[in-house]
C-alpha cells in the first residue's frame, strides 16, 4: 500500500514544507532496502500501538510483528531534529550496514508528521537494564557475558570507523542504545546521531555538542584539546565500559562512601594503590575479567584523544590476557585539571576538514570546511 507524501492520510497529518528534505531523500532512495511501510501498516503490525516497550526523547518504541509472524520493534520518532535529518541519518547509515552487532533496520514509514523505524525485535532489551536496574527482574549477567557483550559493541564500533569504505561515528554509544538478542549478543542501535567523514581524515567539524551527557567525549565542550574525531567514541565506549565493570552509573551521589561518588576516579585510585578488586560471590576468573574491563576503560576515557587507543588496539586489549595491560594515567576530565604545560596550545595552523553528508540517493557528498 502507496501513499503520497502531501496527502491527508487518517491521522498523519498535512505535508508541511519543513518535511521536504526528508521527502526528497525517500524519493530518491531506489534500493528499497529497508522497506517502506505506509502508516496504516504501522498500526496493523503493532496492534494499534498496543504493547509499549519504552519511551525517551526520541519518542516511544512498540512491540510489534509483520505477517509472515516476524516479531519487530516500531520507534515511532516525534520532534525529529534538523527536518528530520535524524530520521535521514538513521535509515541512510544503519540503510546500508550489515554488521552482526549492528542491529538491522527493517523498514521505516514517513507520511507527513508520522515517522517511524521498524527493526528487529530484541528479546532481551537494552543493556542498561541488566546493569542499572532491579535484579530480581533482570538477573545479573555473569562476568563472562559482559566480556562477550564488551566485544561485540567494540567489534561493531571498530566497524563503524574501520570496515566501511568511509568512517562513520556514532556520537551516542551508551547502554541504553546497546541491545540483546535471544542469546545476548549486542546490537549497536540508534544512528540518530552519526556522523560520515572521509577515512583519510582525522577530524570532523561539528557545530554543536553530540550525544548524551556522561558519555560525551572532553573535546566537545574543550576544543583546545583537540579536534573531535572517532577517538570520540573511544571515549563513550570507555565510560559505557566503566559502568559495565561497575554495574553502577560512573555518577552516583547515593552510595554510602562520597569517594565512590564519581566510579571512574576511585577505581583508579584503588589500582593505583596495588589494592585487588573486591567482588562479591566472583571466583578468580570474574575478578580478572573485571580488572581488564576497568583496565581498559581507563585507556579509553583518558582526556586527550591522542592518548586514547583506536577501537582496533582496545579489541587487541579485550581479547588479551590481563597480565600484559600497562595501568593508564590518570584520566584528568578536563583541562584544568590539567598541569598547564600539558594542555596543548590550539592557536596552530588551520586545518582544511572535509565532511560526508548523505545524498538523497544514498550516495555521498565530500565538502571541505575550513
Amino acid at each position: 500500500m502507496t501513499l503520497d507524501f502531501r496527502q491527508k492520510v487518517g491521522q498523519g497529518g498535512y505535508w508541511n514544507k519543513k518535511d521536504e528534505a526528508v521527502q526528497e531523500f525517500l524519493d530518491a532512495y531506489k534500493n528499497l532496502v529497508p522497506r517502506r511501510y505506509s502508516y496504516w501498516d504501522i498500526k496493523k503490525m503493532t496492534n494499534d500501538f498496543k504493547d509499549k516497550l519504552g519511551q525517551g526523547g526520541f519518542g516511544s518504541v512498540y512491540k510489534g510483528e509483520l505477517s509472515n509472524g516476524h516479531s519487530v520493534a516500531v520507534k515511532m520518532l516525534s520532534g525529529s531534529k534538523g527536518n528530520g535529518q535524524d530520521f535521514i541519518n538513521e535509515i541512510g547509515t544503519i540503510g546500508r550496514i550489515h554488521h552482526v552487532n549492528v542491529v538491522q533496520l527493517i523498514g521505516f514509514c514517513s507520511v507527513g508528521s508520522k515517522r517511524a523505524l521498524v527493526y528487529d525485535f530484541m528479546p532481551n532489551g537494552s543493556l542498561e537494564k541488566h546493569i542499572f536496574q532491579d535484579q530480581e527482574s533482570n538477573p545479573a549477567l555473569s562476568w563472562e557475558r559482559m566480556l562477550q557483550i564488551a566485544l561485540g559493541v567494540a567489534r561493531a564500533i571498530e566497524y563503524l570507523h574501520q570496515g566501511c569504505d568511509i568512517q562513520i561515528l556514532h556520537f551516542d554509544i551508551k547502554p541504553h542504545n546497546i541491545l540483546l538478542d535471544e542469546t545476548f549478543n549486542a546490537k549497536i542501535s540508534d544512528f540518530g546521531l552519526a556522523r560520515f567523514y572521509p577515512r583519510d581524515r582525522n577530524t570532523v567539524s561539528v557545530t554543536a555538542v553530540r550525544g548524551t551527557m556522561g558519555y560525551i567525549a572532553p573535546e566537545m565542550f574543550y576544543r583546545s584539546i583537540g579536534g573531535v574525531s572517532n577517538k570520540a567514541d573511544v571515549y563513550s565506549f570507555g565510560m559505557l565500559l566503566m559502568e559495565m565493570s561497575g554495574r553502577r552509573k560512573n555518577l552516583n551521589a547515593y552510595v554510602q562512601n562520597s569517594s565512590q561518588i564519581y566510579f571512574p576516579s576511585w577505581i583508579y585510585e584503588q589500582l593505583e594503590k596495588g589494592l585487588s578488586l573486591e567482588i562479591e560471590e566472583a571466583c578468580d576468573n570474574d575478578k580478572k575479567i573485571a580488572k581488564k574491563m576497568i583496565m581498559v576503560a581507563l585507556w579509553c576515557i583518558q582526556l586527550m584523544p591522542a592518548d586514547r587507543p583506536s577501537m582496533t588496539k582496545v579489541l587487541e586489549m579485550l581479547e588479551g590476557e590481563d597480565q600484559v595491560l600497562q595501568m593508564a594515567p590518570k584520566p584528568f576530565f578536563c583541562p584544568q585539571q590539567m598541569p598547564t604545560e600539558d594542555v596543548p596550545d590550539d592557536s596552530g595552523e588551520t586545518v582544511d576538514i572535509e565532511e560526508i553528508s548523505i545524498l538523497p540517493d544514498g550516495s555521498t557528498e565530500s565538502t571541505s570546511i575550513v
